[in-house]
């Protein structure tokens, strides 16, 4: 129905991404995935969706669907001049991170991802998966098969990459992307644990040198870790970006069993 549309399922469940497209061209997939869903046999239902889309879900089916908000789905978004300079006494620890990193490692180096570093990017990568315990977590495991192929394909998604060196070895990197005219996401962090403010350091430097021309910088959810939501709460969000799934409401459905 020319609109972009992500599906979910697995044999326990279906699921969908809202429609991204012209209005006219969402609604009408938004009735080819919900008779989809019934020819499959299961409920209706979309995630990871945005306040501004369930308005736009609500002009095309008033009254028809719910959503309920996931607080480990929110991102978290900031100000990209807050996370270049750190500036304010909120931000104080961040810049003691900063200096200390500074003053401990002296030959230290910025670098942008390119065709000429990514190599030596994926092998810390392989690196940090092995220290991390990966093979025997299924959940690190696919997020660092995500990192890899970020890491392979940057150049044909058209990703932005910083690395952070400490006497010539690499002991951070990160990946993004622009969003939208204002806004860039922070899709991957790492760094090795035993350098200390290497995640600090990787994150203000990358922001300084490859998000320049945006005001806001979106890092993503803490999907429900106490010690990441801990780490991205400190560094202060301007806002929040709330997602939900989304269900047929309750009293709709019972009418249509009865």
């Amino acid at each position: 129905e020319d609109a972009l549309v992500f599906k979910s399922q697995d044999e326990t469940h279906l699921s969908w991404a809202y429609p991204a497209g012209e209005a006219d061209a969402v609604k009408r997939s938004l009735s080819v995935m919900e008779a989809y869903s019934e020819e499959q046999g299961y409920e209706f239902s979309m995630y990871s969706v945005t306040p501004e889309m369930f308005a736009q879900l609500e002009t095309f089916f008033p009254g028809k669907f719910q959503i309920e908000y996931d607080r480990d789905e929110a991102d978290y978004v900031y100000e990209r001049e807050k996370l270049e300079t750190l500036s304010g006494k909120k931000l104080h620890g961040k810049r003691n991170h900063i200096n200390k990193f500074k003053s401990v490692h002296e030959n230290w180096d910025y670098e942008t991802l390119t065709e000429d570093n990514v190599e030596e990017c994926f092998q810390m990568a392989l690196k940090w998966r092995k220290e991390n315990g990966c093979n025997d977590d299924t959940d690190k495991n696919a997020e660092m098969c995500v990192t890899m192929n970020a890491l392979r394909l940057f150049e044909e998604l058209d990703l932005k990459g910083g690395i952070l060196r400490i006497d010539g070895k690499i002991v951070a990197f990160t990946i993004g992307e622009p969003i939208c005219p204002d806004t860039f996401v922070v899709h991957i962090e790492k760094a090795y644990a035993d350098v200390p403010g290497a995640y600090t350091m990787i994150n203000q430097q990358f922001v300084e040198h490859e998000c320049m021309d945006y005001k806001y910088v979106n890092r993503e959810d803490d999907a429900g870790s106490e010690g990441l939501r801990k780490a991205k709460l400190s560094y202060k969000p301007v806002f929040m970006v709330e997602k939900g799934h989304v269900h047929e409401k309750e009293t709709i459905l019972s009418n249509r069993i009865c």
